[in-house]
C-alpha cells in the first residue's frame, strides 16, 4: 500500500499564513476644485457633503469648507482654504505647529508620520495619526500647502477599522495635489 505524500499539506501549512486577502481596489476620479484652482483624486462614488450634515460632523467655526463623502459620510475628504497667510518657504513651520497642536490635543493619538513631501514640484506637509473619538479610533491623513498666498489644509478620515481598505487610496489623493 502506498503511503499518503505530506508535501501537498506541508507546502500549504507554509504559505498560506503569508498571503494575504486582497483589498478591493479603491477607485479615484479627478476633480479640478476650489475654483479650478486644485486638481486632486477624489474616490469615485463620493458626493460633495451637505450643509447639514457637514454642520453635524463638524460644529466647530473650522469646519473645512468643501468635503467630499462617501453615502455614510463616514469616509471624507475635505479642504479648507484658510485666510492664514503661506508660501512655499513657511510650509515646514506649519508642520512644526501643527504637529504639536495635534500632539497637546491629542495625546493618546497613535502617530503613523509627519514630515515634508514634494508633489508635483510642491512642498506639501503631512501629518498622518490615529486619533481618538467618542465610540471608536479615526485614521487621518492631513496635508497642506499655498495656494493663493493662503493656507489650503486637505484631510482624509475614515475609521481605524476601514484603515487598511483606504490607507492607500488616502496616499493616492494626496500625491495627485496639483496646483493647476
Amino acid at each position: 500500500m502506498k503511503k499518503p505524500t505530506l508535501y501537498p499539506l506541508f507546502i500549504a501549512l507554509i504559505v498560506f499564513p503569508f498571503t494575504t486577502v486582497a483589498q478591493p481596489t479603491i477607485e479615484l476620479e479627478t476633480k479640478v476644485i476650489l475654483n479650478e484652482a486644485l486638481e486632486i483624486k477624489i474616490p469615485k462614488g463620493f458626493d460633495i457633503m451637505a450643509e447639514e450634515l457637514m454642520e453635524l460632523k463638524y460644529p466647530s467655526q473650522r469646519r473645512p469648507t468643501l468635503v467630499y463623502s462617501n453615502k455614510s459620510g463616514g469616509i471624507n475628504v475635505g479642504f479648507n482654504l484658510t485666510l492664514q497667510k503661506a508660501d512655499q518657504n513657511i510650509i515646514e513651520q506649519y508642520l512644526g505647529v501643527f504637529e504639536s497642536s495635534f500632539k497637546n490635543a491629542y495625546p493618546s493619538a497613535e502617530w503613523i508620520s509627519a514630515g515634508i513631501k514634494i508633489i508635483n514640484g510642491r512642498k506639501i506637509g503631512c501629518l498622518e495619526m490615529i486619533t481618538p473619538a467618542m465610540d471608536t479610533k479615526i485614521y487621518n491623513l492631513i496635508f497642506f500647502s499655498d495656494l493663493n498666498e493662503k493656507l489650503l489644509l486637505c484631510t482624509f478620515n475614515c475609521t481605524e477599522k476601514d484603515k487598511n481598505q483606504w490607507e492607500e487610496a488616502a496616499h493616492e489623493i494626496m500625491n495627485s495635489f496639483l496646483l493647476k
